[in-house]
């Protein structure tokens, strides 16, 4: 079997060559790598990865194939994609494609047979940085000024991208228990579903809804999901949690959602070097001290202190989970004045499809507390 060939030059000037996988052409985005051995088209498929190349640093990608009852969203978000070894034939029953035949599908351009732990390490070591891989170029240094041409993560505003342009409904398995307005930031499939497995009936907005939108929902509680982009640069979304904490409706926020909350909360983020992304980050919950394995997908963070809580004007803060890794702050709790737990965020992803679930509790958590608030 021939390839034709692939080239990958990242930002520093370092360059790979490879095979095509995928579409052919160009493509242009940060390069990231992901440590999950399973669970590929979840990651594809996540709205977070929306301008990223991923590489993925498990060697053997594609050996289950694709089917249509695992994606996170109705399309591939990856800018584009990084594999070592991929799969030539899928082996799972549930398979009705090949991830390569999927990735072409969507125009997502991919490059294989490149050292996926060379350029891990590199990224490890030097941060992570605008990509490019081409089908069509074969000079790194004519590729490397379209990288450098290209737009970086930071100051990125990408929640718009991804946000449904409707508002659409998730009802709740059996009786309906409580109602929540989900203000979409790039919101994975998983979520709603984990939240109508709990007796919730989940009402989906688009980012660029305002409070008096979520309030038109009579919710019980507010929800903010994961999403793409830099937090700094999502204001609208910070004005409408602040309104919504003023009026002590209850919160859940993950990842971009948690970031959201520090900034409500009065927080800063930050970019991390090469951010946490994978299955396999342990997490303690500060409240309980239980270690959790957990699935992440940020590349940055919540700037809180982590040995003392804070006044807001919403209530007290503090930092609930951390991350045993680094002490990145992967949680966060807001106390009223009754000493009540009124709002509360992860940065990591409690709905996990592909696994692990430690954190499934994180759900309940929720419906306790808008039941308690009703």
């Amino acid at each position: 079997m021939t390839f034709a060939p692939a080239l990958l030059v990242l930002e520093d000037g370092r360059a790979f060559r490879g095979d095509s996988y995928g579409a052919s052409g160009e493509t242009f985005g940060e390069a990231v790598f992901a440590t999950g051995m399973t669970g590929y088209q979840e990651t594809l498929t996540d709205p977070s990865y929306h301008r990223q190349v991923v590489i993925q640093t498990a060697p053997h990608i594609g050996n289950t194939g694709v089917n249509d009852e695992d994606p996170e969203s109705t399309r591939v978000w990856v800018a584009g994609y990084v594999v070592r070894d991929p799969a030539r034939l899928p082996s799972s029953w549930r398979s009705t494609r090949t991830l390569d035949e999927e990735l072409a599908r969507h125009g997502v351009v991919g490059i294989s047979a490149v050292d996926t732990r060379a350029l891990t390490r590199h990224i490890r070591e030097r941060g992570a940085m605008r990509v490019g891989i081409s089908t069509v170029e074969r000079s790194p240094d004519a590729l490397l000024e379209r990288v450098l041409a290209s737009p970086p993560m930071e100051g990125a505003n990408l929640v718009n991208d991804v946000s449904t342009r409707e508002s659409y409904v998730v009802p709740a398995h059996g009786k309906r228990r409580c109602t929540v307005a989900a203000l979409d930031l790039g919101i994975k499939a998983m979520t709603p579903r984990r939240l109508a497995e709990r007796g919730v009936q989940t009402q989906v907005l688009p980012a660029w809804s305002s409070i008096d939108d979520v309030l038109a929902v009579r919710p019980d509680g507010l929800f903010m999901s994961n999403g793409p982009g830099d937090p700094a640069t999502a204001d609208h979304p910070v004005a409408v949690l602040r309104a919504a904490l003023e009026r002590r409706l209850p919160f859940f926020g993950i990842c971009f959602g948690s970031q959201i909350f520090g900034r409500a909360l009065g927080f800063g983020t930050y970019k991390l070097r090469y951010g946490h992304r994978g299955i396999n980050v342990p997490v303690q919950d500060r409240v309980t001290g239980k270690v959790e394995i957990t699935s992440h997908n940020h590349g940055f963070a919540v700037d809180a202190p982590l040995d003392r809580p804070t006044a807001t004007p919403f209530g007290t803060a503090a930092v609930s989970h951390v991350c045993l890794n680094d002490d990145v702050v992967e949680g966060l709790r807001l106390r009223g004045e009754d000493g009540r737990t009124t709002a509360f965020s992860v940065q990591y992803h409690p709905e996990a499809a592909a696994g692990p679930h430690d954190a499934g509790y994180l759900f309940d958590r929720f419906v306790e507390l808008m039941k308690t608030a009703r």
